[in-house]
C-alpha cells in the first residue's frame, strides 16, 4: 500500500473521516457499544483489517466503547494507509451498527516549565518508568499514561506554577471546551495562540492549555 503523508486539515476535512479527529498526529475515535462483546466483536474485526492492510491501530476496548488511533509508526506522521485503516474501521463499526462518538475523545499531555531541562529529564524518565521520545520529551513505553515534555524558560517562573496541563480536543469542539472551563470558574489566561491553544487557569491559578492541530507549522489552514 502507498504512503502519501497526509496533512492535518486534508484528514480533517475528508468527508469520509467525518467520524476521526487528528489529536497529537494521530488519527482517533470512539465507537459506543451497547455492550461488552458487541465491543469485542467490533476490535476482533478491527484486528482482521489490520492484518489485511499490515497497519496495526492502537484498540481500547471498555464498556461501554471502543477507542482506535492509529499512527504511520515508520514516518512519524499520518499517511494514506491510516485513512485506508480509518475508512474500513468505520465501515466494519457501521456493520454492527456502531455509532462514532469522536468528540469524546481527548489526549492529555504533562509540561513542566524549567530552566535547565537535560539536568530533570533523567529524574523524571527514572520516577516515572518513562522513555525519551525527542527533544525535552519522554513517554510510557506502554502508551497507557499521559506523556511529558519539558518547556525551556530563560528564567524560572516565581509567581505561577510550572506545571500546566495540556489537554488536546477535536479542533471542532475546542472553543466550547474553553467555554466550559470559563463558566467552571476559569480565567482566560491568553488566546494570543488561538487556535493551536488557549491558556486558561483555575480560581488558585493553575494552568492548563487547551490545543487543537490548527494553526501550526504545516497544519496548512488556520483554522477550519
Amino acid at each position: 500500500m502507498s504512503s502519501e503523508t497526509l496533512t492535518d486539515h486534508a484528514l480533517s476535512t475528508d468527508p469520509e473521516l467525518a467520524d476521526w479527529r487528528v489529536l497529537l498526529g494521530r488519527l482517533q475515535t470512539r465507537f459506543a457499544s451497547p455492550d461488552f462483546s458487541t465491543g469485542a466483536r467490533l476490535v476482533s474485526r478491527i484486528a482482521e483489517l489490520a492484518d489485511e492492510l499490515d497497519h496495526h491501530p492502537d484498540v481500547d476496548l471498555r464498556y461501554p466503547h471502543v477507542t482506535v488511533s492509529t499512527v504511520s509508526h515508520d514516518v512519524g506522521a499520518l499517511t494514506t494507509r491510516d485513512r485506508a485503516l480509518a475508512v474500513a474501521v468505520t465501515a466494519a463499526a457501521a456493520e454492527l451498527g456502531l455509532e462514532a462518538t469522536p468528540h469524546e475523545v481527548a489526549a492529555l499531555e504533562i509540561a513542566l516549565d524549567v530552566t535547565d531541562a537535560p539536568s530533570v529529564e533523567p529524574f523524571w524518565a527514572a520516577v516515572l518508568g518513562y522513555a525519551e521520545a525527542g527533544e525535552h520529551q519522554l513517554e510510557d513505553p506502554a502508551g497507557r499514561l499521559a506523556p511529558m515534555w519539558f518547556q525551556q524558560m530563560d528564567d524560572g517562573r516565581t509567581q505561577r506554577g510550572r506545571f500546566h496541563l495540556d489537554i488536546t480536543v477535536p479542533h471542532d469542539l475546542a472553543q466550547e471546551r474553553v467555554a466550559a472551563a470559563l463558566a467552571a470558574g476559569g480565567t482566560l489566561v491568553t488566546d494570543e495562540f488561538a487556535p493551536s491553544w488557549w491558556v486558561l487557569a483555575d480560581a488558585e491559578g493553575n494552568e492548563a492549555c487547551v490545543c487543537t492541530w490548527q494553526g501550526r507549522e504545516g497544519s496548512v489552514e488556520i483554522s477550519s
